[in-house]
């Protein structure tokens, strides 16, 4: 069996070979070898074997690393994180959730700070050791050191790749502003990259969801890199999904043109559900859930027209909503069958709101607009570093090559009677 060399004996021999090396780099080069090997034992235990070791308790294989640069008292260090074949690995020494504990902590002092929390965070901030108050300093230089953090993410540019799926949805926070309690609109984008990997591209704060509001933030992805697809080059956003807000629709209307629209069919079924009743809209539900069960584009049209014509008789006004929906829930049609399970629905960006709820939930009212950016900013940058470091893909890479060959053919997805005729 070969024999591994770890990075601090590695350096140690080189300090020996070569007295004079200087001290400073030695320290943070000690360092960063230090934190290397322990990062390198962590990915061991849990993989169950040192490399190049063949053992029983072996769960999965290394696949590479990722490179992350760590600040430290020394200096930066760069460390490799160990990929792997199956499952993800970060290392618990790098504390991944250590940002977002301090926005949440920094909020709710400063809340406390400005007399308007609740009796909850009273009991929180006297239970993380602040019975004698906070200070005003000690809270200004954690703010500052995380909307710094933030703020870069949320600004960073995004023309790296293409993002052919968007999603984007909203939900409301209470935040103090000018000096009484409103419900605000906090919106976020989140897309699938041309590698088939999650990204969280955007957040904003408003006033409410109106068609203004959707288009400056919309334009603000695009000035930022969001590429538009287009008749010559149509590897640009191919899909956006989202609920049936119209302010949302004219937005991505004006500003990503050439993009289709998916209206959720999670939310479509809660507007029947609206409609009918809870207890009447199951049977009626459960029939429109069988248009999503076919498996080529030819036969979601067909059964969609044929659920539509069964209820025209004893739900004509479902059956008109369905008329009228036709385009906008069938828009991941003419997409690869793999797609369709994952671009149909909000499902996945929801999934992200609970966690914003409940980290919000904490706080209960914000004391500032400020104060949302940095807590809900800071949970998003975690999440997106959490799926980059995730080995596994959310679209296989033979599926994104299926998706590139159907735009060029045609270069107009979310019409599926274009393929029909063709």
């Amino acid at each position: 069996m070969t024999q591994y060399q770890s990075a601090l004996s590695t350096l140690i021999g080189e300090v020996l070979a070569d007295p004079d090396l200087a001290h400073s780099d030695v320290f943070r080069r000690m360092l960063q070898a230090g934190l290397q090997d322990l990062v390198d034992a962590e990915a061991t235990v849990k993989i169950g074997a040192d490399r190049y070791e063949r053992t029983a308790e072996r769960t999965t294989r290394r696949n590479g690393t990722r490179p992350k640069t760590l600040a430290t008292p020394a200096g930066e260090v760069d460390l490799q994180i160990p990929k792997l074949r199956e499952g993800s690995f970060f290392p618990s020494l790098l504390h991944p959730r250590r940002r977002v504990d301090k926005a949440l902590y920094a909020v709710i002092c400063q809340a406390w700070i400005d007399g308007v929390s609740t009796r909850k965070v009273d009991q929180l901030v006297r239970a993380l050791g602040n019975d004698t108050g906070i200070s005003r300093s000690t809270v200004s230089r954690i703010c500052a050191e995380i909307d710094e953090s933030v703020h870069e993410f949320l600004q960073r540019r995004i023309d790296h790749t293409w993002f052919p799926y968007l999603f984007l949805d909203a939900t409301y926070l209470d935040v103090r502003h000018r000096g009484r309690v409103v419900s605000q609109a906090l919106v976020v984008a989140t897309g699938v990259s041309g590698e088939g990997r999650r990204e969280i591209l955007g957040m904003a704060l408003g006033d409410a969801e109106t068609t203004d509001f959707w288009t400056e933030f919309l334009r603000g992805l695009r000035d930022r890199g969001l590429k538009v697809a287009t008749d010559a080059d149509p590897l640009g956003v191919t899909l956006v999904t989202s609920d049936a807000h119209a302010g949302l629709k004219a937005a991505v209307k004006a500003i990503l043109p050439g993009s289709g629209w998916q209206r959720c069919r999670v939310h479509f079924a809660r507007n029947v559900t609206q409609k009918l009743g809870s207890a009447r809209s199951k049977p009626v539900n459960a029939l429109i859930s069988t248009i999503f069960a076919q498996t080529t584009t030819e036969a979601v049209i067909a059964q969609y027209k044929a659920v539509t014509d069964s209820l025209r008789s004893s739900f004509p006004e479902i059956a008109t909503m369905l008329e009228a929906a036709e385009a906008d829930l069938t828009g991941f049609a003419p997409l690869p069958r793999e797609h369709w399970q994952k671009v149909w629905s909000n499902n996945p960006i929801e999934r992200l709101n609970r966690e914003i709820k409940r980290r919000a939930d904490v706080v209960q009212i914000f004391p500032d607009q400020g104060s949302v950016t940095r807590l809900i900013g800071a949970v998003l940058q975690e999440q997106h570093e959490e799926w980059g470091y995730g080995e596994r893909r959310y679209f296989s890479d033979i599926s994104m090559r299926k998706l590139v060959h159907t735009l060029h053919e045609h270069p107009e997805p979310a019409r599926p009677e274009l393929y029909l005729t063709a």
